[in-house]
């Protein structure tokens, strides 16, 4: 009986470790400043470098209901960012923000391509509501990088995804 009991919360720890239920129930919002990106295209007289966008794109419901925009931006100083504005999405164990090559699917086969490809990791989701900016590792070459997922390591799923169209 004791080996049984023993057994049930060994079950019972790591279940709740590796599922991590309450996140179900969890909530973080980040509000960081988003970089501004003139509408019109910066002058061509030599005057002062703005930020540029390079792409856009709005965020697709996976496994998890979510919306939001996506913007890639680069910086007057030659940095690249990837904008989340207006993020909401369900809280998760182990949620990450990627840059991949895969193209974003609306049904359920679009939730397990990511990881198939070139993906760039730019860091673990910061929350799951708000404006989040996230750096692009210096010298990561775009081309081909098409869309963002917030992509589950654990359980190998995208929670939600945005393709990066041109302006």
């Amino acid at each position: 009986m004791w080996a049984t009991i023993g057994l049930i919360l060994v079950v019972g720890a790591a279940g709740l470790y590796w599922f991590q239920p309450w996140k179900l129930v969890t909530s973080k919002t980040v509000n960081e400043p988003l970089p501004v990106v003139p509408s019109a295209a910066p002058p061509a007289d030599g005057t002062a470098p703005a930020n540029r966008l390079l792409a856009s794109g709005m965020i697709q419901s996976h496994e998890h209901e979510s919306s939001g925009s996506v913007r890639l931006v680069r910086l007057a100083d030659g940095r690249v960012q990837l904008v989340l504005a207006d993020l909401a999405t369900s809280d998760g164990p182990d949620v990450h923000v990627w840059l991949t090559d895969q193209p974003v699917r609306a049904d359920r086969d679009g939730w397990y391509v990511f990881d198939d490809g070139r993906h760039v990791e730019l860091g673990p989701l910061k929350a799951n509501h708000g404006n989040q900016v996230y750096d692009v590792p210096a010298g990561t070459d775009l081309a081909g990088l098409t869309s963002v997922t917030l992509w589950c390591v654990r359980f190998s799923v995208s929670f939600a995804a945005a393709p990066l169209d041109a302006p």
